[in-house]
């Protein structure tokens, strides 16, 4: 990871933080629809057991996911953001 991307990932934790904590109200909100869910697994062609692994959560959690009875929030749903948008430095940075 570039000095330039590991600054942003970490202004982007102190956001977080702030707004956790209710200093800093948020700019956008980030949902997922069940087909993004499922693209972006695909894309990193992974079974649904091996990407339920790889982002820490039951394969019943993902399945719900991409069946759209239930939608990602926290840490999961920064983390499919990554993925969606960088596979490659997902993958790197879960040493995958």
């Amino acid at each position: 990871m570039k000095n330039k991307e590991f600054k942003e990932l970490l202004d982007s934790i102190e956001q977080a933080r702030k707004i956790h904590a209710g200093k800093l109200k948020t700019m956008r909100i980030a949902k997922f629809n069940p087909v993004m869910v499922r693209s972006i697994r695909l894309k990193l062609h992974a079974s649904q057991a091996t990407f339920a692994h790889m982002i820490g959560v039951s394969i019943d959690t993902l399945q719900n996911w991409e069946q759209g009875r239930r939608r990602p929030e926290g840490p999961a749903l920064a983390l499919l953001k990554v993925a969606e948008i960088n596979p490659r430095a997902f993958i790197k940075a879960l040493h995958v």
